[in-house]
């Protein structure tokens, strides 16, 4: 599975844990979906890169870095995926947001939303849903930024399964995937197992 990075960090660790339990109410699901995607976040940007300048602090003169080059948009897929960006945006409030809706359909997926920065290609993408199950709707959305001619993309999820990482892998092959846990796999429902249930009914507290 190259290009996929299992991100173990105790905090997220804990926190997904956290997620898992059945009986962690919406509220609490919500904050922690949020704290998970900024350190989720902050690992994916390791590789942001930097250029050394001089600042004056009040004693001297220091050499330092700070990021340059390309600026980042935010992609959340509708509607878990929008819990995420509140932690990611509060870690890079300068990044453009742009949204993607996308359900499941008998034909496989239906795009129902697009709004997407107007210079998107020219920044670096980070798509964002809370698990990569079947991976149909985390294809489309990248199928849809790719249309706009951005090419540098990662896509970040809470868990993960090996059939999501396989079809997204197998139609995505250039995209980094960062997630914090991959799971046994799908039932016949297609959740994921043992995944956390349908995650944006215990995001939004619906049914």
């Amino acid at each position: 599975m190259n290009k996929v990075n299992i991100i173990d960090h105790p905090l997220i660790q804990h926190k997904i844990s956290l997620m898992r339990d059945k009986t962690t109410g919406s509220k609490e699901f919500r904050e922690l979906t949020s704290e998970v995607a900024l350190l989720m976040t902050y690992e994916a940007t390791r590789d942001l890169p930097l250029k050394e300048v001089r600042i004056e602090t009040p004693v001297a003169i220091a050499k330092t870095n700070v990021i340059t080059g390309r600026k980042v948009a935010l992609i959340p897929i509708l509607r878990a995926g929008m819990k995420m960006v509140e932690g990611a945006v509060s870690l890079i409030p300068a990044a453009k947001v742009g949204h993607i809706g996308i359900c499941r359909s008998q034909d496989g997926v239906n795009e129902y939303y697009c709004k997407l920065p107007f210079d998107i290609k020219e920044r670096d993408v980070i798509v964002m849903d809370l698990m990569l199950a079947t991976g149909n709707c985390a294809s489309a959305a990248i199928d849809r930024i790719k249309e706009t001619g951005a090419m540098s993309i990662k896509f970040i999820s809470v868990i993960a399964c090996p059939e999501g990482v396989e079809k997204l892998q197998a139609r995505h092959p250039d995209i980094e995937i960062y997630t914090g846990a991959l799971d046994e796999g799908l039932n016949d429902d297609l959740y994921i197992v043992p995944g956390f249930g349908d995650g944006g009914d215990r995001i939004f507290g619906t049914k």
